[in-house]
C-alpha cells in the first residue's frame, strides 16, 4: 500500500475527465511518492492514456484536483507542467523524423533551467543511451524502433524531469529490445527520477514497478504493492495469462 509517511509528489483526487459527454476516467484518487516506480495497468480504453495526457496538460480534467510537488497543476499549460518537473514520453514515440538524433534531444531542453544545463544534461542521457551519441547526426526516422524509443525517453529526460511518464514504452519491440528498455527505465528511476508507467504487458510492469494501479473502464479497480497485484486473482486472471 501507499506509505503515508514518504513525501508525495504526485496526487489526483477525484478526478473525472471527458469527451464530449463520455467519462473517460471517473472520480480517480491516486498518488506516487518522489522517488517511486508505479504502473497503470488496465485494457485498451481503460483510461490509462488520459490520465498521462491529464497530467501532462495535454487535455483538460472535468472535475477533481490535480497536485504535483505540493502545487496545483491541472489548469496549468502543457510547457508550463514541464517547467514544474513532469516529462511525457507518449504512445508511438512521436520523434521528430527529420530531425538528427542531436536536433531531437535539443528540442527536449526547451525550458530556461534545461538550456542552462544543456552540455550536462546531454551527457545524463549519453550516459543512458550510449547509441545515441553514436548516432547524433543521424536523422531520427534512420534509427530501429528500439533506438527510437530510446530517443523520445532521451528526450523527455533533456528537462531534467522529477516525474517521467512514460507510455506504453514496450510497444512494437521484440523481447530483447523490450528488456534493454526495462532495464534502462530501472536504472533512470534508481537515479532518483520518479517513473509512472502505462503498459499493457501487465507481467513486465509488475516486475519493475514498486506499486501498481489496475484500472477497468475508467474505475481503479485494484491498487496495491506489486507483489500483492500478482497474487490478485482478478490481476492474474485477466491480465496474466494465469
Amino acid at each position: 500500500m501507499h506509505e503515508e509517511n514518504m513525501e508525495t509528489l504526485l496526487k489526483l483526487h477525484d478526478v473525472t475527465v471527458r469527451y464530449d459527454k463520455v467519462e473517460a476516467v471517473r472520480h480517480i484518487d491516486l498518488a506516487v511518492d518522489a522517488g517511486e516506480f508505479v504502473s497503470l495497468l488496465g485494457a485498451n480504453g481503460a483510461g490509462k492514456t488520459t490520465i498521462l495526457k491529464a497530467l501532462s496538460g495535454l487535455k483538460r480534467i472535468s472535475g477533481g484536483e490535480i497536485w504535483f510537488a505540493d502545487r496545483r497543476i491541472d489548469r496549468e499549460r502543457p510547457e508550463k507542467i514541464v517547467a514544474l518537473g513532469i516529462t511525457h514520453v507518449p504512445e508511438g514515440r512521436r520523434i521528430f523524423p527529420y530531425m538528427s538524433v542531436l536536433e531531437n534531444l535539443k528540442a527536449g531542453a526547451f525550458t530556461c533551467s534545461a538550456r542552462g544545463n544543456f552540455e550536462r544534461n546531454l551527457n545524463i542521457v549519453y550516459r543512458f543511451f550510449p547509441i545515441l551519441q553514436e548516432r547524433r547526426m543521424q536523422q531520427a526516422r534512420s534509427l530501429s524502433g528500439g533506438e527510437q524509443q530510446m530517443l523520445a525517453i532521451g528526450r523527455a529526460l533533456m528537462a531534467k524531469p522529477k516525474l517521467l511518464l512514460l507510455d506504453e514504452p514496450s510497444m512494437g519491440l521484440s523481447p530483447k529490445l523490450v528488456q534493454e528498455i526495462s532495464a534502462i527505465i530501472t536504472n533512470i528511476n534508481r537515479q532518483g527520477i520518479t517513473v509512472l508507467l502505462v503498459e499493457q504487458n501487465s507481467a513486465m510492469a509488475l516486475v519493475l514497478a514498486k506499486r501498481g494501479y489496475l484500472l477497468q473502464v475508467g474505475n481503479i479497480v485494484a491498487h496495491g504493492d506489486a507483489e500483492s497485484l500478482m497474487r490478485d486473482e482478478l490481476v492474474k486472471k485477466a491480465y496474466l495469462g494465469a
